[in-house]
């Protein structure tokens, strides 16, 4: 019996309402979905198995203009070649074809831009874009992100390496997100060239190797009497934030970022947000009576919601401030993080308190993952009488 093809009129076509599929012949149907939706559909069987490929709805697609479509599928299973799997690679080829324009600094420019909202300040992404902008764009910027490999890898951070060892460390990190970011837009393959385990690490030495660490240059703790009378003598906003670091033994961005809604001076306490902090989690500092009277100085000038203002109206100090005062007082062979090694130094030496005391008055990460579940307080009753004497010891004479 002959097979009938044809069965469908344009006229027919545009009056079926009701939820089904309707077959033209020879493979072809009209599909009306729940909502009265119309497409086409081609149905065939491949190596036994029945297969299913969309065509394209009837507001796109005429009747003779699917017919049509189903007759090239036709002609292709006639020649051995699945028309679906031919359509897929034909999409992916010329994905492939739009993608292949995408630019290292195009990848670059659209994840930070995505990913930026969610770091833990400007500066953070700034040295993203710097670093990408300095080191990587020269050789890597206008070269599609899918002709990137190994040796591309290579150009970029062989030179730095060992001269700029921390630098070219993160600026691979950097890279080999960017990388895996294109890989997951289909940009490019999903091998990444930048990882190191297995890529780099047969290419280049590690860091460790390379640099030894750099220390931030610290003030004897014998001398810091001394140091603080003289701070002590210094007028300006500088001068107290310099102070109050000091006497909390908090990183320089902690304190200069310091807010007057963080402190509880009926309590005593400085609590800094996570979001300020290096590893994350809120953080509780008691304040001495030292670190109190720096605050109630500050009080007495208070002009916004920073404790240190800047120039800028509505923006705290920079760390720049920090160093000029310290070239000022003729110190500009230390710097202002090394007296968190004063402290530690001094903790060391001078005092019975644990180091697991010592190591939360710094705010330190626990890098035992058992010891780290197991730990519940931030023990600050030990840490208030800890920074009581640490401004005793502070305020003394040498």
């Amino acid at each position: 019996m002959a097979r009938v093809s044809n069965r469908l009129t344009a006229m027919m076509v545009q009056k079926l309402k009701e939820k089904g599929r309707y077959g033209d012949g020879d493979g072809l149907y009209l599909q009306v979905g729940p909502t009265g939706r119309k497409s086409w559909l081609f149905r065939y069987t491949r190596h036994g198995k029945a297969r299913e490929m969309g065509l394209g709805a009837l507001n796109a697609m005429s009747l003779a203009d699917a017919r049509g479509a189903a007759a090239s599928a036709r002609h292709m299973l006639a020649i051995g070649v699945d028309p679906l799997e031919a359509r897929t690679t034909e999409r992916e080829r010329q994905r492939a074809e739009a993608c292949s324009g995408i630019t290292f600094s195009e990848c670059a420019a659209a994840y930070i831009e995505a990913n930026k909202s969610g770091w833990r300040s400007e500066k953070h992404a700034a040295q993203w874009s710097s670093t990408i902008k300095t080191y990587v764009e020269p050789v890597l910027g206008n070269l599609p992100v899918q002709a990137i490999d190994l040796n591309r890898i290579m150009e970029v951070l062989q030179p730095i390496w060992t001269t700029k060892t921390e630098t070219a460390s993160r600026l691979r990190g950097r890279i080999e997100t960017i990388l895996d970011w294109a890989a997951v837009q289909k940009y490019r393959p999903a091998e990444n060239p930048a990882r190191w385990k297995g890529y780099l690490d047969k290419l280049l030495p590690p860091p460790s190797k390379v640099q030894k660490a750099q220390h931030h240059p610290a003030l004897p703790y014998m001398e810091i009497g001394t140091f603080m009378m003289a701070l002590r003598q210094q007028d300006g906003n500088a001068a107290r934030a310099l102070e109050l670091t000091i006497l909390t033994a908090a990183r320089t961005s902690e304190a200069l970022n310091a807010q007057w809604d963080e402190f509880d001076l009926d309590a005593k306490v400085w609590n800094i947000p996570g979001v300020r902090m290096k590893a994350g989690n809120d953080h509780r500092i008691p304040l001495s009576n030292a670190g109190m009277t720096v605050l109630t100085k500050m009080a007495e000038v208070r002009q916004g919601t920073f404790v240190f203002p800047g120039r800028k109206k509505g923006q705290p100090l920079s760390n720049m401030t920090l160093l000029q005062l310290l070239k000022r007082m003729g110190r500009a062979d230390i710097t202002t993080h090394g007296f968190r090694s004063t402290f530690r130094d001094w903790i060391s030496e001078r005092t019975n308190f644990s180091n697991e005391v010592a190591e939360m008055a710094l705010a330190h990460t626990i890098d035992n993952r058992v010891e780290a579940a197991y730990r519940r307080g931030d023990l600050l009753d030990k840490r208030r009488e800890l920074m009581e004497k640490w401004g005793a010891f502070c305020s003394a004479p040498a």
